[in-house]
Order: C-alpha cells, then sequence, then structure tokens
C-alpha cells in the first residue's frame, strides 16, 4: 500500500513537473514571439529610415547638391530683399525691407539676430529675436528646398509611392525634433518627390501657430541659376484637420481653395 502510494506521489511530482516544463516553454516561446516581432518592427522601421534618407539625398542632389554648402544667393519676395550665403561651419541670411520710411534689415549669422533700422542696431526683446528669426528662417528655408531636409532636427520617414496627375511619385513625411526645431517644431510636412526627375512637385504642410492652418503646394516655374534650383509655388488651402496624405487627391479632384502664389523673384547669384 505505501508502494502504491509511493508511486502516485511520484506520478503526480512528474505531471507537475512537466506542466511547468511546458509553461516556461510557452512562456520563452511567448516572449521570444514578442521579441521577433519587436525586432521586426524596429529592422522595418530602420528600412524606411534609411529609404527616406536615401530619398532626400537624391533629391538634394537633383536640386542643386554640394553646391548649396557654398551658395551665394540674393532674391525678392513679397516687397523685401532677401540673401543666403552658406560656407563650411556657418551661414549668413539677411532681409531688408522698409517701414514708415525707415530701412529695417535683419541678419542672421549662426543663429544670432542682428536688426538695424537706418544703418543702427536696434535693441529687440527676447520674443521679438524669436519671431523674426524664424520669419527669416521661414522664408530661406522654403526658397532652397530640399538643402534643409537633412538637417539634424528633421525627422522623415518615407511613405510610400502614389500618383499625381499620371505622374508617379515617392512621399516623405517630415517633422522635427523638439531641440533644434524652433519654435514650430509641432508643424508636420509631406514632400511629394517625382520618381523621374527626383524633383520637389509637391508639398503640403500643417501648423498649429496662429489657430493653425493646412497648406497644399503646387510648384511651377522651375529654373536652375548658378547649378541651383529654384521654383514658385501656388499655395492652396484645406480645412483644418485634414490628413497631409489625402491632399493630393483634394487637389486632382479640385476641392482645394487657391490662397496665394509664392515667388521668389530676380534670383541671383552674388559674385565673391
Amino acid at each position: 500500500m505505501k508502494r502504491s502510494i509511493s508511486i502516485l506521489y511520484l506520478t503526480v511530482l512528474v505531471g507537475l513537473s512537466s506542466c511547468n516544463t511546458e509553461k516556461k516553454k510557452d512562456t520563452i516561446s511567448s516572449h521570444k514571439k514578442e521579441e521577433t516581432l519587436k525586432n521586426g518592427d524596429a529592422q522595418s522601421e530602420t528600412k524606411l529610415m534609411d529609404k527616406a534618407d536615401s530619398l532626400v539625398l537624391k533629391t538634394i542632389a537633383a536640386h542643386g547638391g554640394e553646391l548649396y554648402d557654398t551658395a551665394n544667393y540674393k532674391f525678392r519676395f513679397r516687397d523685401k530683399n532677401y540673401s543666403f550665403h552658406n560656407k563650411p561651419g556657418g551661414y549668413t541670411y539677411t532681409v531688408t525691407g522698409q517701414k514708415e520710411g525707415k530701412e529695417i534689415r535683419d541678419v542672421l549669422e549662426n543663429g544670432t539676430l542682428t536688426r538695424t533700422v537706418d544703418g543702427t542696431e536696434n535693441e529687440l526683446s527676447p520674443k521679438d529675436v524669436v519671431k523674426y528669426t524664424e520669419a527669416l528662417n521661414s522664408v530661406i528655408y522654403f526658397a532652397t528646398l530640399p538643402y534643409k531636409l537633412n538637417d539634424a532636427a528633421v525627422k522623415k520617414s518615407y511613405e510610400g509611392q502614389t500618383t499625381i496627375k499620371n505622374q508617379d511619385y515617392e512621399a516623405l513625411s517630415v517633422t522635427f525634433a523638439k531641440e533644434g526645431g524652433g519654435n514650430d517644431h509641432d508643424d508636420k510636412f509631406m514632400y511629394w518627390i517625382n520618381r523621374d526627375t527626383n524633383t520637389i512637385d509637391y508639398l503640403a504642410y500643417s501648423y498649429e501657430t496662429n489657430e493653425g492652418g493646412v497648406r497644399f503646394r503646387s510648384a511651377y516655374n522651375p529654373r536652375t541659376i548658378g547649378g541651383i534650383r529654384f521654383q514658385d509655388y501656388i499655395n492652396y488651402e484645406a480645412p483644418i484637420g485634414t490628413p497631409l496624405s489625402e491632399l493630393p487627391e483634394l487637389y486632382e479632384a479640385g476641392k482645394l481653395k487657391k490662397f496665394s502664389k509664392i515667388e521668389t523673384e530676380d534670383v541671383t547669384v552674388i559674385e565673391d
């Protein structure tokens, strides 16, 4: 009888041990599956990032490539005169305009803004420094697209292929890191890059400042000056909240409202 009980006891122990082993195997297997999925997602995300980086490099090359690194140009935009001079390790941007009969000139050199009024330096509040810095940066950013898409603060993602007006495009989404992305780091952008020419033919963005907005731009009047491509844009307005990815379809359907024209005029190379 004792021997029978012992055998039964051992059988139960073996059974419990077997169950625990199976549970451990299931747990380990489950963890491995989770790790595999996570690794797969990470690899997929890395591939998309690599694709985005590769696409940006091709696009920059198509618009001007290494010439951007030492570019020195001036142009006119909305009754103001602008210039940008890129140098190894730095840059200088300027804007000059008239207000109440006085000449106002802003110079942004390597992130430091100086304003002069009729040649005399004018002290600005910290708030105004940010305001005028971002205004000047914005104009140069769009005038020199896609040059700044490779900045450290830019977070880009490949969004696949699409067709706009029977032309094939590759889509790229862009956001900005909080550090280095300015006060408008919450803005979101999309670019549609022509698969045949690697040029930016369309772009869109949404912004949160001044009650927010959504814009879609169609490029026209492309011209190459001193080896760098410049182009103008027709600016369309879309309802706030419209996903940027849906804008090309709305554009083709004629459902976007024409808002303005973005024209960089009298673009000229400044000879050193």
